[in-house]
């Protein structure tokens, strides 16, 4: 006999809950316990209640079942004792166990017909994200997986995001915004940040910029897959790119356009001379500080890229982390020069963190109205509230206070990589250090293991590391690519004298 008293407190509305969508009309006469179990049982099984979910407390569950609490008491206690779920105090009820998993349904290839979306690349195995060709998913693979060191380039310092600022920002921003601000916005982003973009480039970046130009996107991923539809659609299929150039931009890209011919980068920069000869008529580049050389785009350069632009080409210029420069002068932006030929994307995934996914895109003229359509239709815009604080951050001088405060930090920690390298690295080469969150590490005489081999011994001792191989398709020396910003000098010295012990054990020769 059910402890329970199983009636229904009262028939008169409709009884329901949105969890589960749980609707004790189905029950059958005197069975709502018996009902109740089976139903968090399956979803248990079937994956709906994971380990660790959260169940409803019995009295709110009740009420929205509208069914008395001994009901939902006595269906807990069954799968507390059948040890599929477990109270814990005042951390409520969750799920410990599922025990019984739904069987898997095994799912058929799909063969695409000729020109159908192509199908997803095979997910790399998470315990050898180096192994075979890098994919889309790769990065995600190297991400989570587990390491005591992470020496990834592109991570800024996320211990230091200023959560006092921001939190103080988003109660004045909150405090101040009418019932109407909560609704749709502009597709192009708030006029606020919009504004505050504008002003933020204008005294940081040397871009005179009217907000009208201004289109808020989620962050520079977002900006080159609505780039890269626009620039298919109005006829352009090839955008070339920089070698070594970023493996991550270089797969936003191409999966919108075409073809993505790889461009040689020397002491100069891109080799405009090279560019020419791809008949590409758009190209991809990190002007001010090349990704993963570090190397600046020298003067003479520059002005015959611009030549190349005025004769109908177009720049793609990722500014992607200008703000952090140690030893040399700020590098004005191509945006600043030639807005008629660029189209600039930024972001403050290196200046706060790259969770915050918000940066922005000027594009020339003819473009602009396409972008905000192509944004429209992606999302309707991004959200609201974030672009409001990151606002009254820029406007209130928050964001540049941060920036002083983590470029002393960036350089200590710049100078105990290349002190470490020093240390335990003899032969490697050290390229751009001058700025910029990573080192490019080459090794010009050689390895007796490739780049990628050493990445993955690296990843077995705990240390994150990507290769030069993953941003490069055009023959190269050997290398690593390090970031420094995200790691304490202690970790960063330790990280690379595993480095250097893997290449003095693989250069050793083996005793028979």
């Amino acid at each position: 006999m059910h402890r329970s008293n199983e009636r229904l407190v009262d028939r008169s509305t409709t009884a329901g809950a949105d969890f589960l969508q749980l609707d004790p009309g189905e029950a059958p006469a005197g069975g709502l316990a018996d009902w109740l179990a089976r139903r968090l049982r399956q979803a248990i099984a079937d994956g709906r209640l994971p380990v660790g979910s959260r169940l409803p407390a019995t009295r709110v569950l009740a009420a929205d079942l509208r069914v008395s609490r001994g009901v939902v008491t006595d269906a807990y206690r069954r799968l507390t004792e059948e040890g599929r779920i477990a109270g814990r105090g005042r951390g409520g009820t969750i799920v410990v166990d599922p025990l019984v998993r739904a069987p898997a349904h095994p799912v058929r290839p799909i063969h695409p017909a000729p020109g159908a979306v192509p199908a997803p690349a095979p997910a790399p195995d998470p315990d050898a994200p180096f192994d075979g060709t890098p994919v889309p998913a790769s990065f995600d693979a190297l991400r989570n997986a587990p390491a005591r060191i992470d020496l990834s380039p592109g991570v800024p310092d996320l211990a230091a995001f200023p959560r006092t600022a921001w939190l103080r920002a988003e109660r004045a921003v909150l405090h101040d915004l009418a019932a109407r601000d909560f609704g749709y916005g502009d597709p192009r982003g708030t006029p606020a940040l919009r504004r505050a973009v504008a002003d933020w480039l204008g005294r940081n970046r040397g871009i005179r910029a009217d907000p009208e130009d201004v289109l808020i996107v989620a962050g520079a991923a977002q900006a080159l897959a609505l780039a890269g539809e626009v620039l298919r659609a109005t006829g352009l299929d090839a955008v070339a790119v920089e070698d070594p150039g970023s493996l991550g931009t270089r797969q936003h890209l191409g999966h919108r356009i075409t073809a993505t011919p790889p461009v040689p980068v020397d002491a100069e920069g891109i080799r405009v001379d090279a560019l020419r000869a791809t008949g590409a008529r758009a190209v991809l580049l990190t002007p001010a500080h090349q990704f993963p050389t570090g190397v600046v785009l020298g003067g003479a350069r520059r002005r015959e890229l611009l030549r190349w632009a005025a004769e109908g080409g177009l720049v793609i210029e990722d500014d992607y982390d200008a703000e952090h420069r140690y030893d040399r002068p700020p590098v004005p932006a191509l945006r600043g020069v030639h807005p008629d030929h660029v189209l600039y994307l930024g972001s403050v995934s290196k200046l706060l963190a790259p969770a915050l996914r918000t940066g922005w895109m000027l594009a020339p003229a003819r473009y602009r109205d396409l972008l905000v359509d192509a944004k429209r239709l992606s999302d309707l815009g991004n959200a609201a509230l974030p672009q409001l604080v990151l606002a009254r951050l820029m406007d209130s001088g928050a964001l540049e206070r941060h920036l002083r405060l983590l470029r002393p930090r960036h350089r200590r920690r710049r100078d105990a990589m290349t002190a470490a390298i020093a240390a335990h690295l003899p032969g490697a080469v050290v390229h751009g250090a001058s700025a910029g969150l990573h080192l490019l590490v080459t090794f010009p005489d050689g390895l007796a293991c490739t780049d990628t081999e050493l990445a993955t011994a690296a990843l077995a001792h705990g240390v994150k590391v990507q290769p030069l191989s993953w941003h490069a398709r055009l023959p190269h020396a050997p290398g690593l690519v390090l970031g420094y910003a995200a790691g304490a000098p202690g970790e960063i010295e330790e990280g690379v004298a595993v480095l250097g012990r893997l290449l003095r054990e693989a250069g050793r020769p083996q005793l028979g």
